[in-house]
């Protein structure tokens, strides 16, 4: 079954979706490019940055311009499974329990500081992310078929926080870097202030779906028939296990991550408005693909060195085909 659109036309559609989360969201062009891969590529997306750079506004923004559901978890120490997948509630004795679905019955969640939640509750959002299902008192319950996790983060502020499990991390199909907008963008953001915008005011509502559910459902369908040379595929192949040849890391990169990246590397080429896979696609996506999915060795911590420097140096010296 081939997809109903055109490349041409998909690329028309994503980028009236960009175009509309940019009346809301300033200076933050690659991360809004990382997230909707992630998306096109039915993939989950772990989004760190400072506090104040706009990470809540963007996926709700990105929500109501695909014209989905959204909804929000607020991650605590305190925070139960239960607040997250649902519950059974007993309403009426005669008719026995009811369930009572939880936040993550959506198409968007937000999961906003998600490691500020204990591992028993991270655990229930690795299932809903895994199978896209939740199970509560035995029964298991899918989720819908646009059900996609943002999670957020802070790099900076460590105390009360839960590091995210290995699993749980290498789940997530894209970890997205917010980082602080260009002088020119806060400038930007300045002047809407000045016209009355005001991101705390800011309905969903206001916002008119750029897209119907059959053309986002369109776009995804795209990324299934991308083609992807067999050099190219080897290519994709040869960057994940580079890394976990390389000394100056203490693990590399999975098969999931392999994976991965072949699934990004397809969305990258849809957002392009193309039906094949270059290996510019696969080398752009790598990084936003690996970060979360490798660990330096103490040596380079010590340093201060970044997960995205090594990969930087690493995918130079993967040789690309022509």
């Amino acid at each position: 079954m081939t997809s109903s659109i055109t490349p041409a036309q998909g690329a028309d559609l994503l980028e009236r979706v960009r175009q509309a989360v940019a009346t809301r969201v300033v200076g933050q062009d690659a991360t809004v490019s990382d997230t909707l891969v992630a998306f096109l590529a039915r993939g989950h997306v772990l989004v760190e940055g400072v506090p104040g750079t706009a990470k809540t506004l963007l996926v709700r923004s990105l929500s109501a311009a695909l014209g989905l559901r959204f909804a929000r978890i607020q991650f605590t120490p305190d925070l139960m499974p239960s607040d997250v997948t649902g519950v059974n509630v007993l309403r009426d004795p005669t008719k026995g329990f009811e369930f009572q679905p939880g936040p993550v019955f959506t198409d968007l969640l937000l999961g906003d500081e998600i490691n500020r939640a204990p591992a028993k509750t991270q655990a229930a959002l690795l299932e809903a992310m895994a199978e896209r299902q939740v199970t509560v008192d035995g029964v298991s319950r899918p989720l819908g078929d646009f059900f996609t996790v943002f999670a957020t983060q802070n790099p900076v502020e460590h105390e009360g926080t839960y590091p995210l499990p290995e699993a749980q991390l290498d789940r997530f199909l894209i970890k997205a870097v917010m980082p602080y907008p260009s002088r020119e963008a806060e400038l930007e953001l300045l002047a809407r202030y000045e016209r009355g915008f005001d991101a705390e005011r800011l309905h969903d509502a206001d916002m008119k779906a750029a897209l119907s559910a059959e053309e986002v459902a369109a776009l995804r369908g795209l990324v299934d028939h991308v083609r992807v040379a067999d050099e190219v595929r080897a290519y994709t192949a040869d960057i994940t296990r580079t890394t976990r040849e390389e000394r100056m890391l203490a693990l590399g990169a999975s098969p999931r991550a392999t994976v991965a990246l072949f699934r990004a590397s397809r969305a990258v080429a849809v957002l392009e408005g193309r039906d094949f896979v270059t290996p510019d696609d696969v080398k752009s996506i790598a990084p936003a693909v690996l970060r979360h999915r490798i660990a330096l060795s103490p040596e380079l911590e010590v340093e201060g060195r970044t997960a995205d420097d090594v990969l930087v140096a690493l995918l130079d010296r993967v040789r690309a085909p022509e």
